[in-house]
């Protein structure tokens, strides 16, 4: 049970920290996660289906992420729709997308497929407890994003993304279009979270066009977990740390509320509900607190 709340945790962690990027580094509220992630799912099941290299596969989903976060930026940007609109409307369409990836079929299963992390588990068998293999696999993977993440926000590029989330007038004095770097920030928000939908579909089994619903919320929830836990700090390293740490715990809780429901007489359906009240205990908690930590990268 541990080892399979911190896999999930891990998976979804990727998803978390893209949601980290657009809701508190770029202050741009973007509900095309909903449709991005399981957007990565199906292009990573189609690409497998069809004997590609998974590894390729992977980069193909991550593409496909960071069009479906340019479609939302531009729409933003040059229809001057509201980001939650346009996030709204990028959702929608890609639902139709995701199904027409699919085959026109709402699941596909890939159960025979040989991909990543069967290649993985094969070729750590003997070497790592067989229990532990996916969990070492996923720790290194979001390691790995967490740490360039962490290089690109001190870049010129990260650290001007960081001020305009701050103050895009600022940004604006300096010369600088802060329509190209939304784009390319909420671009790579959801190529993130694509790919934690290739690792999901991977890991579950199958690919599913409701995959993404209500995957915002879980980022959110997740991101505010952390905040609360988090040590008073604006290095970009700690706050990714905590993304990660918030996934986990947050998956932790509906992990148990998954196999220990039944107690209290919960269905699956009641998870749902379970994501909004901790998220709203959350609020309270964070206001109570008054944890109010403006985002600054520091080297």
């Amino acid at each position: 049970m541990i080892e399979g709340i911190f896999v999930e945790g891990l998976i979804y962690g990727i998803m978390v920290l893209g949601v980290f990027i657009s809701f508190r580094i770029l202050d741009f509220p973007d509900l095309t996660v909903d449709g991005s992630f399981p957007l990565g799912a199906a292009l990573m099941v189609q690409c497998l289906l069809s004997g590609m290299n998974g590894w390729l596969a992977l980069l193909i989903a991550f593409s496909g992420g960071v069009l479906a976060g340019v479609v939302t930026a531009l729409i933003h940007n040059h229809l001057r729709v509201p980001n939650l609109l346009a996030g709204i409307l990028t959702m929608t369409m890609l639902y139709s997308v995701n199904i027409r990836i699919l085959g026109n079929r709402a699941n596909v299963p890939i159960l025979d497929q040989p991909t990543i992390l069967k290649q993985v588990t094969e070729k750590f068998t003997g070497v790592i407890p067989d229990e532990y293999i996916l969990l070492v696999f996923f720790l290194v993977v979001a390691l790995v994003v967490k740490v360039l993440l962490d290089l690109f926000f001190r870049t010129d590029l990260g650290m001007t993304l960081g001020a305009m989330g701050n103050n895009e007038q600022m940004v604006i004095s300096q010369g600088v279009n802060p329509k190209t770097l939304k784009t390319i920030g909420v671009g790579l928000s959801n190529g993130l979270v694509a790919v934690s939908g290739a690792f999901a579909a991977q890991y579950l089994g199958f690919a599913d066009v409701g995959l993404g619903q209500g995957i915002i919320v879980s980022g959110l929830a997740s991101v505010m977990i952390g905040e609360f836990l988090m040590l008073k700090s604006n290095r970009i390293g700690v706050l990714t740390f905590c993304a990660l740490a918030g996934s986990v715990c947050f998956y932790a809780v509906m992990y148990v509320g998954r196999f220990y429901g039944y107690v209290i007489h919960m269905t699956p359906s009641d998870l749902n509900l379970i994501k909004g009240v901790l998220i709203i205990i959350l609020l309270i908690l964070t206001q109570a607190k008054k944890l109010k930590v403006p985002f600054k990268v520091a080297k």
